[in-house]
């Protein structure tokens, strides 16, 4: 069994994937040939954000949208500790500090009642992370931004797909960053991601920024990155884009399936009423006895993944910011208790029931059951 099954999903789409690698091979434009912009227009025309600037990661792209808001040296970025480690090392490169603060415990997303009292004047952003594909509560977000003149990054790398009350990530905030790693809903053949905003000016410096901060070949208008999608990556994301609501359908039809056999016993997925999930993660809680049940569903061939198991206030790098362990509980109990299932389109009815029977024996035989 495969925790991402993109084999299945290959032979789906081989030939319309071969075609299109086969046609940038022909052109030979490696480097920002016409899918790139032919990506950026349809994945702008679905969020309906006014622009995507697409680039080389997901890491990038939150990069590009902390330059782009001017972020550096002396400032603070407001985000969460439970997410992947990019998040919290992009602020951090640019000589600017994340400021933790705690999750809800159901949604595991950034909880706002918390957000304004990490606020002092050396703010300058938000950065809520829509985690496991649920959009974080940005009305709320956004009106905590508004009182106090901030800007909003979405930290969208796994929620591209998902909807917040009838609006689509990536078009909810100031900037949207999402990313297209290989086992995202919507996923390359390597590296590469996409910030969106409706910003003019924002949208122009995240163009030259991505390109070295050209305006023009060889005039360098500010210091950038290079941080360019590749145009196979980007013909391989137009095929995937085709049957992107087919699998996100599918996803939701495999969560559901979970969610029948498994809520009774562990904590599923919460999702709020008017969202939806583009769940890149079917993720639960086990309490107090996660290891043996990873040892027990790995020995009857069930892979499965924790996302994440060490909070980012706790990782040894920001270990000066003096926040260690009962700073933020529900992150750091969340970090010992999730557990990632195998999730993708292509998931049997039979193989989910697998999975279940396996979980509830495992549970049934723990010492903590």
């Amino acid at each position: 069994m495969q925790f991402v099954d993109l084999k299945a999903q290959y032979q789906r789409l081989k030939t319309d994937i071969d075609a299109r690698i086969q046609a940038v091979l022909n052109h030979g434009q490696f480097i920002l040939g016409p899918e790139v912009a032919d990506l950026e227009a349809r994945l702008a025309a679905r969020t309906g954000a006014k622009y995507c600037i697409s680039c080389a990661s997901g890491t990038d792209a939150l990069l590009l949208a902390l330059m782009a808001l001017g972020i550096g040296s002396g400032d603070e970025v407001i985000t969460s500790p439970f997410t992947f480690f990019a998040t919290g090392e992009m602020i951090a490169l640019l000589g600017a500090t994340p400021v933790f603060v705690d999750i809800d415990p159901d949604t595991y997303n950034i909880a706002p009642v918390k957000i304004e009292a990490a606020i002092t004047s050396r703010t300058k952003a938000i950065m809520p992370i829509s985690l496991y594909g649920q959009c974080a509560d940005f009305d709320a977000v956004n009106a905590i931004a508004e009182k106090h003149g901030l800007a909003v990054i979405e930290d969208a790398a796994q929620s591209f797909g998902a909807t917040y009350h009838s609006r689509q990530s990536c078009n909810l905030s100031t900037i949207a960053c999402t990313s297209f790693f290989p086992s995202k809903p919507l996923g390359c053949y390597g590296d590469g991601g996409a910030c969106f905003t409706s910003d003019d000016d924002l949208a122009r410096r995240m163009f030259e920024m991505r390109n070295h901060g050209q305006d023009r070949r060889y005039h360098h208008v500010s210091l950038g990155i290079n941080g360019r999608l590749d145009t196979i990556q980007a013909a391989v994301l137009l095929a995937k884009l085709q049957v992107f609501d087919d699998e996100l359908a599918a996803r939701h039809k495999v969560a559901s399936h979970y969610d029948r056999l498994l809520s009774h016993a562990v904590k599923t997925p919460v999702i709020r009423q008017g969202n939806t999930s583009a769940f890149a993660q079917y993720t639960i809680e086990v309490d107090d006895q996660r290891d043996s049940v990873e040892a027990a569903l790995k020995q009857a061939g069930i892979p499965t993944a924790v996302h994440y198991p060490v909070p980012l206030h706790l990782q040894p790098v920001f270990a000066a910011m003096g926040q260690g362990v009962g700073s933020f509980p529900c992150a750091e109990r969340a970090g010992e208790r999730v557990l990632s299932l195998p999730m993708h389109p292509y998931l049997e009815e039979e193989q989910i029931e697998r999975v279940a029977e396996a979980l509830l024996s495992a549970i049934r035989l723990s010492p903590h059951a």
